[in-house]
């Protein structure tokens, strides 16, 4: 496993960069994170040129992280080889935004793999899932997901740099808006997830009992106006909630652990947020905590359960990566991930066991 990273402001010269870091090493997999400054086909069309031998697949970022650091209008890869990944094969679905089927694409991996998906092993395959960050379509897509596969699925929404216009998914050459792509990985080793969120349950808890599920919308809480409700929850005093968002957004708790759903904007007497809230949704309110020092611990707990770490994707929030600027701590940050091979990027949501907020949500190669 390689890693490498190039600010070269070409798409030509970044990949020719990225090639020359790598080394002679083609690998079995690449899997590569892009601004939204490099022109998206051209990108993943030179990409799959430098590595002709291995399966390719990527998307446009708002953020990345490579090599101990987080940088900005940059692209940064990752080449997996043999010793870690016994087959991958990729699907593109397309048309995301109208209808999400990917009944051909798990056919297609039962095809490729020469068993059905009833027979994957646990704890040797993986999915990764990169989702069009602008398609509002990554609840249907992990629930198609769920309903087709008890594989886990990690991966995140591709972004844009904030400019909220289009967003691009990358594989084997081509680029793609409106998609997603599916990766199913067979690993040699086994493999672990971490979701960290850095945020702990308060005792305020809100049911959504009126909700737009199409427009991420809850337009009541308790039976009462939603921004109303939130306002008193947070401690708001003069009803101006924005400022709360970012250390108090809600969760599904789960098994003790919060699902993060972010709220967005104040809409009137409703709250719109980054993710579909269900009418019916019981959410904690929850309370910030340590970005740098929850993630630290993650990973450590990480690396004594799989007895070492050879490599790891980080799919980050924008939300945290937006906090972790604000308070200064982008070195801090990255330097969690320098003794470890990683790649990631700053997303526009994160996929595991659904979509989720203001997460970290991380695969990690268990090393041999």
């Amino acid at each position: 496993m390689k890693c490498a990273t190039s600010l070269l402001t070409t798409a030509e010269g970044a990949v020719a960069d990225i090639r020359t870091q790598i080394g002679p090493v083609d690998g079995k997999w690449v899997i590569f994170f892009a601004s939204s400054d490099y022109d998206p086909q051209l990108v993943s069309a030179a990409m799959q040129q430098a590595f002709p031998t291995a399966t390719t697949c990527g998307c446009t970022t708002a953020g990345e992280i490579a090599l101990g650091h987080m940088t900005k209008h940059s692209l940064v890869a990752m080449v997996v080889g043999d010793d870690l990944l016994e087959d991958v094969a990729v699907q593109v679905v397309t048309g995301i935004g109208a209808g999400v089927d990917l009944s051909a694409a798990v056919a297609a991996f039962e095809q490729k793999f020469g068993e059905p998906a009833s027979k994957w092993r646990h704890d040797r395959y993986v999915g990764l899932v990169l989702i069009d960050g602008l398609s509002k379509a990554e609840e249907r897509i992990n629930d198609a997901i769920g309903n087709l596969t008890d594989v886990s699925f990690i991966g995140g929404s591709a972004g844009d740099d904030l400019a909220f216009k289009a967003t691009h998914i990358f594989a084997n050459g081509e680029s793609y808006g409106d998609a997603a792509v599916l990766v199913l990985l067979k690993t040699r080793h086994g493999f672990g997830t971490i979701k960290t969120q850095s945020f702990r349950a308060t005792e305020r808890v809100l049911v959504a009992t009126r909700v737009d599920e199409a427009a991420r919308e809850v337009l009541e809480f308790d039976g009462r106006p939603a921004a109303q409700v939130y306002a008193e929850a947070v401690g708001a005093l003069d009803g101006d909630i924005a400022p709360f968002f970012q250390n108090h957004p809600v969760g599904l708790m789960l098994d003790g652990e919060p699902y993060v759903r972010s709220p967005q904007q104040r809409k009137g007497d409703a709250i719109a947020f980054y993710c579909n809230i269900a009418e019916g949704m019981e959410l904690t309110v929850l309370e910030g905590t340590s970005i740098v020092e929850d993630t630290r611990a993650a990973i450590a707990k990480a690396e004594t359960e799989l007895g070492g770490i050879a490599g790891m994707i980080n799919f980050n929030c924008i939300l945290r990566t937006l906090e972790i600027e604000q308070r200064g701590l982008t070195d801090a940050y990255g330097a969690l991930f320098a003794d470890i091979p990683t790649v990631g990027f700053s997303t526009y949501g994160e996929s595991l066991i659904g979509h989720i907020n203001q997460t970290a949500a991380i695969l990690a190669f268990k090393s041999p």
